[in-house]
């Protein structure tokens, strides 16, 4: 009697398995975002937005997050260039993933680099701060993986640089090119000179804590570099 028993359970486990498969995939396919929208459509919040305005309702201060979209046309070129030179420098010719950085970046791993490279495009940046958390979850890098495929066949690249420029986090509470533009040097993002867009892209890695107006020696260098980046590199003008 044993065995028609243990058999019935077994099966009852996959039947509740598959169950619960199905409603999972159903779940993510019901809330899995529009991204063929975004060719023509501005996002109307970022995860990363609703992540840290939750952080600060739930400190008790009020949820404010400084973030004003603008052009692509009205961001200055001084801001793209430093990007590109310190974030992804093959994102017009890469289609989503740079194999040759994930390269570089493993083997700067197991080096003592100062200021070791990072890994994702800008286009894996998009997709992970408009839907995604920092996390490092296997489940949620294979969904940025998806996702930047995705924005790739439905996105020109200037429209996705656009989004990255006017998403990507300055500062704490501080979002895109115009708010950073404004709150750090009080002028809109087509106005900044090359060392300010040096400063604000210098602290993307860590924007918590870098950021213009910091002391950080560490900061404080990669603001050099990247300065040194911008005047080295030739990218063609135009992609901008």
């Amino acid at each position: 009697m044993s065995r028609p028993r243990s058999g019935r359970t077994a099966r009852a486990l996959l039947a509740a398995l598959l169950i619960g498969l199905a409603v999972f995939a159903a779940y993510e396919a019901l809330t899995w975002p529009e991204v063929k929208a975004l060719a023509k459509q501005n996002p109307k919040t970022t995860a990363f937005i609703e992540r840290y305005q939750a952080r600060e309702r739930r400190a008790g201060r009020k949820p404010a997050a400084a973030w004003q979209w603008v052009p692509y046309s009205q961001i200055s070129p001084n801001l793209k260039r430093a990007v590109l030179v310190s974030e992804d420098i093959s994102f017009f010719s890469h289609r989503g993933f740079d194999l040759a950085e994930i390269w570089e970046a493993i083997k700067e791993s197991f080096q003592d680099v100062e200021f070791p490279r990072g890994a994702s495009t800008l286009t894996q940046q998009v997709a992970k701060n408009l839907w995604l958390s920092p996390s490092q979850d296997p489940y949620r890098k294979l969904k940025e993986a998806i996702l930047t495929i995705q924005l790739e066949r439905n996105l020109k690249k200037r429209r996705i640089f656009e989004i990255y420029l006017n998403v990507i986090e300055f500062g704490p509470g501080i979002y895109g090119a115009e708010a950073a533009a404004r709150h750090y040097f009080h002028k809109s993002a087509d106005d900044l000179s090359e060392g300010e867009a040096a400063q604000l892209v210098a602290g993307l890695p860590r924007p918590s804590a870098w950021h213009p107006g910091s002391g950080n020696r560490a900061y404080q260098k990669r603001v050099a570099i990247t300065l040194e980046r911008m005047q080295k590199m030739e990218i063609p003008g135009k992609q901008f």
